[in-house]
Order: C-alpha cells, then structure tokens, then sequence
C-alpha cells in the first residue's frame, strides 16, 4: 500500500475517533438539560449577591439578624491601640493577642507559666522583657503586661482580644 493512503487512513482514524467522541461526551454530561431544570438551574444576582454576602460575613447560611445573641460581635477581631500609664497592668483574657509598639514592657502573670511569644517561638515568663514588634498570645487568664520599672513615659500595646486595666 503506497504511503499517502496510509496517511489518510490513519487520518480518517482519527478524525472519526475524535468525531464519537464528542458525541459521546455531548450525551453523558447532559449538555442536553434545559436551564430552569433541577439539573440546570437559574438563580437571580440578588441570590448570588446574598450568598457572597453570606460567605463573607462567614455566615453558613444562618440567620443574619445583627441582633441575634448567638453570632459572634462583628468587633470581635478588632484591633485597638491601648496606652498603658506606668504602674497599671495590661490582663488579657484568654486568647488575647498583645503587640508592643513602643515603650519598654515586661511580662506579668500571677503563675509559673508564661506567655507565647508567636514570633520568636518560645515562652516568655513573669518579669522578663516583652519585645517590642512582636506578636504575643495569651493563652489563659491572669497573665499580662506592664511598664518597666523606671519608665515614665506610656507603654502603646495594639491589642486583639478581651483585656482589662488594673
């Protein structure tokens, strides 16, 4: 058999493959279905828009009554910048993030055990220097900050989380 009826045969081959298998491809991904259906169906933009909404307000499709008790406050993430005067204690409650922006602060904790330092990646304990830029986790309550002994200018701690000033 001389070359060029190879070629086209094996081109014929091919083509014919790839013809059966759109068709086959057509038919078993319901291309058929008819929008509207319950296979297919159509939504408004209002309905996306509330599900986008939804998701980014990290809803899961529940109630979004802001008056709702069970929902988390909106300000729950928040950060606030707190000036510290020289002999009060920053507590945090539990979960609390502190970063230190200026001023020299040391740690306070009325136990043994101290306080994540996320940055560094170790514990900081009662007394030693809390650096500054770095980001603090307070894991339980009764564990803080404080101006160091023999400043007397304001410590400025951004603080995440629940706290209280003693």
């Amino acid at each position: 058999m001389k070359s060029y009826w190879k070629v086209s045969l094996a081109a014929l081959a091919v083509g014919a493959g790839i013809w059966i298998g759109s068709i086959y491809n057509t038919t078993a991904t319901g291309a058929g279905t008819t929008p509207g259906t319950t296979d297919d169906p159509v939504v408004t933009k209002s309905y996306v828009d509330q599900q986008i909404q939804q998701a980014l307000n990290g809803g899961g499709g529940g109630n979004t009554n802001p008056t709702n008790p069970t929902q988390p406050s909106q300000g729950a993430d928040e950060v606030k910048n707190v000036a510290l005067k020289p002999g009060k204690i920053l507590i945090a409650d539990a979960g609390t993030e502190f970063i230190v922006r200026s001023g020299n602060a040391v740690i306070y904790t009325e136990v043994a055990s101290g306080v994540a330092d996320l940055t560094d990646g170790k514990d900081l304990l009662n007394g030693e220097t809390a650096p500054k830029n770095h980001l603090l986790s307070f894991p339980r309550e009764g564990r803080g900050i404080q101006v160091k002994e023999g400043q007397t200018s304001n410590l400025i701690v951004m603080v995440r989380g629940g706290y209280t000033i003693k």
